[in-house]
């Protein structure tokens, strides 16, 4: 069938974009070659600051889902005054700078912070410059992904009848949400895992000004940068950027399944 004039200049603009994403990002596998990627792989400091983006990305994705998952069910499935309210507050992250996300976080978990000097009286637990932090800086950016792209999951893949007439059966709450709710919605939770983590392991600012040591994998790279210039920069960058392709293609192919995304909770 014959594409209507209007499809076919909506899809020139379309690829437009697609080239804005794409050619840069192959300028940047192009230039450092075979040498400086393997350069970059041989450094120990490169690979200790890959791992550690990799496992605190990972783990602030599980408090992503074990915190906000729940919190997408209250939002997909209650009315409540209020409501709007909460829903801006779980988006308030995608709208601060990340620089001014940084300075809170170190107002909040920092040393004399409300929450950072009596948790490293109490438990031991410091967030400036350890693990901790760095977790606690890539949840804060990447939780409204996990909360949002849940609710969506929730709202569109169960007929809130069906938890109804299972509930009329003799069901309890809890059942329902992990017999029927959770399974029927599981693309759009690993959806938003997906979306945590790879939004999780990008952060710089709020990582930087919280917990700048030790160094994840986008300050390390920007380290190279200032002290060595753009060669030694570059091919970290592409190693740390195959890596994070590789594992965000995995997950989104095992989320959204072969068909694509047509829909989080399809």
């Amino acid at each position: 069938m014959r594409r209507p004039t209007l499809f076919l200049a909506f899809w020139l603009l379309g690829s437009l974009v697609l080239a804005f994403i794409v050619v840069p990002l192959l300028s940047l596998v192009a230039a450092p070659g075979l040498t400086g990627l393997l350069r970059a792989a041989a450094m120990p400091d490169v690979r200790a600051a890959i791992a550690l983006s990799l496992g605190a990305a990972f783990v602030a994705a599980l408090f992503a889902a074990a915190f906000g998952v729940p919190l997408a069910y209250v939002l997909a499935r209650s009315a409540f005054p209020g409501k709007g309210v909460v829903e801006a507050v779980v988006d308030l992250p995608l709208t601060v700078p990340h620089t001014v996300a940084g300075i809170a976080l170190l107002l909040a978990f920092g040393r004399e912070g409300v929450l950072g000097e009596p948790a490293a009286a109490w438990f031991g637990l410091r967030f400036w410059g350890t693990f901790a932090g760095i977790v606690v800086a890539m949840l804060f950016v990447s939780l409204p992904y996990a909360v949002n792209a849940a609710r969506i999951g929730f709202e569109e893949a169960i007929d809130p009848h069906l938890e109804k007439v299972a509930r009329t059966l003799g069901a309890g709450p809890w059942r329902v949400f992990t017999r029927i709710a959770l399974p029927l919605a599981w693309r759009g939770v690993m959806a938003g895992v997906t979306l945590t983590f790879a939004r999780a392991i990008s952060e710089f600012a709020t990582v930087a000004l919280l917990a700048y040591y030790p160094m994840t994998a986008p300050i390390k790279v920007y380290e190279l940068f200032l002290r060595f210039g753009l060669d030694d920069a570059t091919g970290a960058a592409v190693l740390f950027l195959g890596i994070v392709l590789l594992l965000f293609v995995v997950l989104r192919q095992f989320a959204y399944g072969r068909g694509g995304n047509r829909g989080f909770g399809r």
